[in-house]
This record gives C-alpha cells, sequence and structure tokens, in this order.
C-alpha cells in the first residue's frame, strides 16, 4: 500500500526560499512533517512496536528521541539553557526515549505533546532570524555554529524518517512520502 498525499493537501511546503536561514528552515519543516505523516493513522501498539531485535527503536521512540534533540539542541545549546534536565534521558538510560516508549496512551500523547512543544519553541527562537554564522559554546564546551547546529537537526531528522520509512511499511505496509 502506498502512502502518497495529492499534492494540494500535502502538508509539506513546496516554496523556493531564498536566502540560507529559510531553506534550512524549509528542509528542517519538511523532515519534522515527514516524520508526523509517518506515525498518522496508528494504533498505540502499532507506534510502539519495536523494529528487530535487539533494536529497541519504534516509531514512537524516534518522537521521544527527536524530541529530546529538539531541546538538546534549541533549548540547552542555542537559546542556553544547559543546566535544564535533558528529555528523557537519566544518567543511567541514555536511551529512555526508546526504551520506555510502550503502547500506553498516556506515554503516546506526552511523546507527540513534548515534541509538538519542543518544535514550536524552536520555531519562535528561529523566528528572531539567528544568523547562521554566530558561534555559540555548547553545555559540553565545544564552540559550534548555529548553521552546524542547524544542519545537525536536518541530519538527524533525515536519518530517522528513513528509519521510519521501514518501521511503517513494517507495521502496515505503507511506503512512499
Amino acid at each position: 500500500m502506498t502512502m502518497w498525499v495529492p499534492a494540494e493537501q500535502d502538508p509539506r511546503t513546496q516554496n523556493a526560499p531564498v536566502d540560507e536561514l529559510e531553506v534550512i528552515r524549509e528542509y528542517l519543516t519538511n523532515y519534522r512533517l515527514t516524520l508526523g505523516l509517518k506515525c498518522e493513522g496508528l494504533d498505540p501498539e502499532q507506534l510502539a512496536r519495536r523494529s528487530v531485535p535487539p533494536s529497541t527503536m519504534s516509531l514512537l521512540g524516534l518522537v521521544r528521541h527527536m524530541a529530546r534533540v529538539e531541546h538538546n539542541w534549541f533549548h540547552r545549546c542555542l537559546q542556553g539553557h544547559g543546566d535544564v534536565p535533558r528529555l528523557f534521558w537519566t544518567a543511567d538510560d541514555h536511551d529512555v526515549d526508546f526504551n520506555e516508549a510502550t503502547g500506553d496512551p498516556v506515554v503516546i500523547e506526552d511523546a507527540f505533546a513534548r515534541w509538538r512543544e519542543q518544535i514550536a519553541a524552536a520555531d519562535a527562537w528561529l523566528d528572531g532570524r539567528p544568523d547562521p554564522g554566530t558561534v555559540i559554546r555548547t553545555p559540553w564546551g565545544d564552540d559550534v555554529s548555529v548553521r552546524d547546529i542547524l544542519i545537525h537537526m536536518i541530519e538527524e531528522y533525515a536519518r530517522h524518517c528513513g528509519h521510519a520509512d521501514l518501521l511503517r511499511e513494517c507495521i502496515d505496509g505503507r511506503t512512499g512520502q
């Protein structure tokens, strides 16, 4: 079964942005929307279904992971809140995002709410039109440009949207966008 969305119903933008920040934002937005599309129409068990053992990867785990990634890079690094605890991470379990991704409706609702919340906060920060060349210091002491972080975010989503493609196909045979 193919999962194609007619162009007029596709929430992903198809504009031709002109400046660097607009291009980066469009790619980031489209990958975020793609991950959401891969999760649409699935029940709690399907969202939490693991891939091939011993992997703990699931679509729900990917949503939780990307909430964590958004929070880490935008809130903790770019907005300078490195002292706040990480989402879905503990010193004892660095993979809480995947390990605790269960089919419990409360867990699912929380995961999607946190992911959307982190995206909204990141987008609000990006609305300030930061200079991509600005260099910041991460909480762990590395100097990195805003551009590098934004490209890393695209890289994270691209990698995990590929995982989401395969996970979704294993769940119900759907492929496509």
